[in-house]
């Protein structure tokens, strides 16, 4: 920016100089005020330069090297004022020149708007937490922030409300809402938060609604009864709870999308409430998916795996992610394998039944490897008893089931006791690997048994050491002594066990019956 050109003689009369205004300052004048007003001269200091106003200094803007400097009408020098001040003010949240007067070229109401509404309205947005880089951005996408009164009611309700929401609301979500809003749609946001606490959500429980919903689809861009028909339609299948469990089902609209796929769902169950309620509980993000979405997975299941319909909501019920597997990635090369394995239908829904995350685990990073464990310890493939095996390791981790094969064959297991064991009780792959060498240590140690014992009866690994294993053997021990069968021990009903140790307790063994007899 060139400094500002000025042309006057060293007289002892005071004469004017002709001079030429800086882009910024230009800005600020309308250009009827500009060619009848003149800055007078006095010469008796003409030698004396004063330092001028930082921003004045920064942006080289010398309008004057005297002493006095006077201009013909005062609302102008109100203007002058005005302007400098808003350079001031916007350099001080990260504007430079040129980005200052950009704006108030493009978006003129700002000049006219009084400056102290400009700094308040700029104090507010900070107090909200909108400061630096992102209060710059803010004010360049949406310059009305600073001039729009709709703007007012949401700041106040923010900083001043009886629900005391100062502080409490996320930063991004003040950011996203000025963003994305135009400032006609903020009138009512107030009326509209407070229809929620009429309608059942509480206090306590607002902020999170405020801080996970779009603040803009949910209540800017919704009329009230908009808002009050969603919450009485999800009231049948769990209202406020549903909503605190997903603020997004606020976002969705209930005619094109929350009717339609909740309907389908209902349907999908034979007109079970309480079903469709369960599902959208374990997983509210289910109404993200469109209604082709879901029917084309059920369809899939219908028509590649010979499921039902019943059944398939049956699968949904105990695993609502199911929708979120790919159908070509996922549900057609996993249900594919089961096949191949043997599996009927009847099969293929007992097996996802029991073992549902078989569908979305990653084949690469997951399924692959327990495959390969499988088989090196002697699982044939295409077998239903590998498919059996790959149901129940989908609940552990591929480092976890190598330790528990790690732990067995330090015990002196073979890969065929592993085998056998696996076989008749696959549950033992998917175990703690730490909590299974508690369990064989005390096996071995305390009650004194082999560890091939484990091949008649694995199932022992299931049962809790503290809770059952240990009790129960500390209360046989003193009836029976040391020699007991295992699968008696841990597999009878708690209350059963308890009437038998009292029996025993009063009626002593002397007609020769041990543990085995009874």
């Amino acid at each position: 920016m060139s400094t500002p050109t000025k042309s006057f003689p060293f007289s002892s009369s005071p004469s004017c100089f002709s001079y030429a205004l800086s882009p910024p300052i230009r800005t600020l004048f309308p250009s009827t005020l500009l060619p009848s007003h003149k800055l007078i001269f006095t010469p008796n200091t003409a030698q004396k330069q004063d330092k001028l106003p930082l921003p004045f200094q920064d942006s080289r803007i010398l309008l004057l090297k005297c002493n006095a400097i006077t201009i013909n009408d005062s609302s102008t020098n109100s203007f002058v004022d005005s302007g400098v001040m808003l350079f001031a003010l916007f350099r001080e949240i990260g504007f430079n020149e040129a980005d200052t007067e950009t704006l108030l070229d493009n978006h003129p109401v700002i000049k006219i708007t009084p400056f102290e509404s400009i700094r308040t309205r700029i104090h507010s947005l900070q107090t909200l937490g909108v400061s630096g880089l992102s209060l710059s951005r803010l004010i360049v996408k949406r310059p009305d922030v600073l001039t729009a009164p709709e703007i007012d009611g949401v700041v106040c309700f923010l900083l001043k409300s009886d629900l005391e929401l100062a502080g409490k609301i996320k930063t991004s979500q003040i950011e996203h809402l000025f963003n994305t809003t135009e400032p006609k749609f903020l009138a009512g946001f107030e009326g509209k938060v407070r229809l929620l606490l009429q309608l059942g959500i509480t206090q306590e429980t607002i902020v999170h609604v405020l801080n996970n919903a779009n603040l803009t689809k949910a209540f800017c861009l919704k009329s009230f009864e908009d808002i009050e028909r969603i919450l009485t339609f999800l009231n049948r299948f769990g209202g406020v709870d549903l909503i605190l469990r997903r603020p997004a089902l606020l976002n969705y609209d209930l005619d094109a999308q929350l009717i339609p796929r909740v309907g389908f769902l209902l349907e999908l169950s034979g007109g079970d409430e309480i079903g469709t309620a369960t599902v959208l509980r374990k997983l509210p993000f289910v109404v993200a998916y469109s209604v082709d979405h879901l029917k084309d997975h059920v369809e899939f299941l219908k028509s590649f795996a010979g499921l039902s319909e019943e059944e398939i909501f049956r699968i949904v019920l105990v695993y609502p992610n199911m929708f979120s597997a790919s159908r070509k990635r996922k549900l057609h090369p996993r249900i594919d394998f089961l096949k191949q394995c043997g599996l009927t239908s009847h099969d293929i829904f007992r097996f996802l039944i029991k073992a549902p995350l078989f569908l979305s685990l990653s084949f690469e990073g997951n399924l692959a490897y327990k495959l390969v464990f499988l088989v090196k310890i002697g699982y044939k493939k295409n077998t239903k008893e590998l498919a059996m095996a790959m149901g129940a390791v989908t609940r552990t981790s591929c480092k976890n089931m190598q330790e528990v094969i790690g732990v067995f064959l330090n015990y002196g297991l073979t890969c065929d006791d592993i085998l056998e064991m696996s076989m008749k009780h696959p549950q033992v792959l998917q175990y703690n690997h730490e909590s299974l060498e508690e369990k064989m240590d005390y096996l071995v140690e305390e009650m004194g048994r082999e560890v091939g014992e484990l091949l008649a009866f694995p199932a022992f690994l299931g049962y809790k050491l503290d809770g059952r294993i240990k009790h129960r053997y500390e209360e046989k021990k003193k009836i029976l002594g040391e020699g007991m069968s295992l699968n008696k021990l841990l597999s009878v009903s708690a209350a059963r066990f308890s009437t038998k140790s009292k029996r025993k307790q009063r009626v002593p063994a002397i007609n020769g019956l041990d543990e085995s007899d009874d």
